[in-house]
């Protein structure tokens, strides 16, 4: 009996030493339609043996190596899933700090796992492999299969523009062309230890940076860290720029900017404006750190500035003084604007310099402090001496100009005896108070879109009165369209207005016979009646016009209401339709209202009937010869010889 039990122990011992080998598994995870159901879903369970051999963990461990719950084959119950962290525990620990495990997507998953990177575990590669998603130059594509995907990241709270940013970036681009050597995402980011930003022991983090370009650019490292830069980085200096904040994260381009594309920041042409100005212009660093400021704009009034902004590529920027990566203070003898080194750093443009040259101030700022240097002080007191003396010539000789300019105009209009009206008062009572309210509306409204424009600075008001005198000429122009359309409306002479200015087709015929008779094709003038076709052009585009900013205007004003009504794109879409229709009604006043007032030569220096309502019966007569009713109005004597023969070369004769 006791021979018997022994036997048997020694066989269960023997079974349970037994492990399956390889070829027992895949005598069922070879069939290609072995699946199983996870939460109502069909998961594939099959296994390519081909594959699995060349994987980084074929030839090398066994199937049971991971599965190690897995005692017998065909196997009863589930195995417990894989753990990477069985043999990669230094990786596993890195993986469980970063962003990838520990941020979550909205079903409450982490965003990636090591299959996510690597790969199915049955066919990974190892990294050396080109075919392997781990492989240096199929990383950007491995982190692009979520990273370049709009929704997935937008659901996450970030965004795949950074994706799309480093495809075109000098790294992304060396790297689909096959280099080897460029940044992928893993060489910035890190792998498994991924930190955001803001970790001190993220290698993007500020303080980071340098170090982490250094990996590649290890002389250009060496020349920032030295540099006044690299050593307020090094002070814990948050305001200073490292590689980033001057060459872009993820939209890297090379300093010439990439062709066909636009330029870095550090770029020859943006170089002034849009990295250096983002310190040095303002006053942030001179209320800290003492550092001068308006040096862009000091810049840029120099003939250095301004020949660069007139397209110069060889100029003098920034960087052509200071340096690159190697800025250093003038008080340091390595720096290239210490006063030891200006020969030789302005001599690279202007050969044979000498010190008495190059002792003279760059910036010259006039505006921007108490510089006691002799250049500034003498432009200075140039400026004081030049700026009244012009205000006070030219506002001489534009007042001198302007009296006789009165004179004259005033005696030529007593001089025409005979006038019709033109303008019954309330009409022009009108016009005056459309004319004011446009042209506040105009320069109120155009100062908000362009803060910057001279017109923004003489009206020099704040947001809130701009805002609010913008808005009562708003309602002044409303309240005379009202106005306008109860006066056509209810009164005799509206309505004869509207009936005159009602569009017919002999206003297409006069409009085509008018260019044939004044480039030379037709020897007869149309002959118009009250308003001619470009007056009633005129009338019926302001009624649309003033309608279409009235409506998109109001919308605007009430634009919560609006936009709880309607779809929010509605506000965006009152929004460009204001700003373009005040464009193109601005336009119009100038290039076509302006030249039937004033540069018409008929009417030259003013057609004064929108002051006092009348104008010259001659003129009248030549102009609306078809008005019989307000021509007879003005008596038989307002034609000196109503039968003189037109002017010679095609014209009408005209007073």
């Amino acid at each position: 009996m006791s021979v018997f039990a022994t036997l048997l122990g020694l066989g269960r011992f023997a079974q349970a030493q037994h492990k399956p080998k390889d070829a027992e598994c895949l005598a069922c995870h070879s069939d290609q339609t072995l699946t199983t159901d996870v939460n109502g879903r069909k998961v594939s369970l099959y296994i390519d043996a081909d594959k699995m051999k060349q994987s980084v963990h074929g030839g090398t461990f066994a199937c049971v190596d991971c599965h190690k719950d897995v005692k017998s084959s065909p196997h009863a119950e589930t195995p417990a899933k894989v753990e990477c962290a069985t043999c990669h525990a230094e990786e596993q620990t890195a993986y469980q700090h970063s962003y990838h495990a520990t941020a979550r997507k909205p079903d409450g998953s982490a965003p990636a796992s090591c299959t996510d990177c690597h790969g199915d575990a049955h066919t990974m590669l190892p990294s050396s492999d080109p075919k392997s998603t781990v492989y240096h130059s199929n990383i950007p594509a491995t982190c692009g299969a979520c990273h370049g995907q709009k929704f997935l990241m937008e659901s996450t709270g970030n965004s795949s523009q950074q994706f799309v940013n480093y495809q075109e970036s000098v790294h992304g681009r060396a790297v689909a062309n096959g280099s080897q050597q460029a940044a992928v995402c893993t060489d910035c980011h890190g792998a498994h230890d991924i930190l955001p930003a803001n970790d001190a022991k993220s290698l993007i983090n500020k303080f980071n940076v340098p170090a982490t370009c250094g990996r590649c650019h290890a002389g250009v490292q060496s020349e920032y860290t030295q540099s006044i830069h690299g050593q307020a980085i090094a002070r814990g200096n948050t305001l200073a720029p490292v590689c980033t904040d001057c060459h872009g994260i993820h939209t890297i381009k090379a300093p010439s900017g990439a062709p066909g594309g636009p330029a870095t920041s550090s770029a020859d042409e943006s170089l002034t404006r849009d990295s250096c100005a983002g310190c040095h212009q303002g006053v942030r660093l001179t209320q800290e750190f003492g550092v001068a400021g308006n040096r862009v704009s000091s810049y840029l009034d120099s003939y250095h500035g301004l020949a660069s902004q007139g397209g110069s590529v060889v100029a003098a920027n920034c960087s052509s003084c200071h340096g690159v990566h190697n800025i250093l203070p003038s008080s340091d003898p390595r720096s290239t604007i210490n006063p030891a080194n200006l020969d030789a750093t302005c001599g690279q443009c202007h050969k044979g310099v000498t010190a008495k040259f190059t002792s003279a101030k760059v910036h010259v700022d006039i505006d921007g402090g108490q510089a006691k240097d002799a250049g500034t002080v003498a432009v200075r007191y140039i400026r004081w001496f030049y700026v009244p003396l012009i205000l006070l010539v030219i506002g001489g000789m534009f007042l001198h100009n302007a009296i006789l300019w009165r004179a004259k105009t005033f005696a030529r209009r007593r001089a025409q005896a005979h006038l019709v009206v033109r303008m019954t008062r309330n009409q022009r009572w009108q016009h005056l108070i459309l004319l004011t309210s446009f042209f506040v509306l105009v320069v109120t409204g155009f100062a908000l879109k362009y803060p910057d424009s001279w017109f923004a600075a003489v009206l020099g008001l704040s947001e809130h009165w701009r805002s609010i005198i913008h808005r009562i000429a708003g309602v002044l122009l409303i309240a005379d369209g009202i106005y306008h359309i109860g006066y056509v409306a209810f009164t005799a002479e509206g309505r004869r207005l509207i009936r005159d200015l009602f569009p017919t087709w002999k206003d297409v015929t006069d409009a085509l016979g008018t260019m044939l008779y004044y480039t030379g094709f037709r020897k007869q003038k149309p002959k118009y009646a009250r308003f001619n076709y470009a007056e009633k052009a005129e009338y019926w585009a302001l009624v649309w016009g003033t309608a279409l900013m009235a409506v998109t205007g109001i919308m605007l004003w009430a634009k919560v209401p609006v936009g709880n009504l309607l779809a929010r794109w509605w506000i965006d879409a009152a929004t460009a339709v204001h700003f373009y229709e005040a464009i193109l009604a601005t336009l119009a006043i100038l290039v076509w209202h302006f030249y039937q007032v004033f540069f018409d030569p008929d009417v030259y220096p003013m057609n004064w009937a929108w002051r006092d309502g009348s104008m010259s019966a001659e003129h009248y007569r030549h102009e609306h010869e078809l008005d019989t009713e307000t021509l007879a109005e003005a008596g038989p004597d307002s034609d000196p010889n109503p039968n003189a023969p037109a002017a010679p070369g095609g014209g009408a004769s005209r007073e």
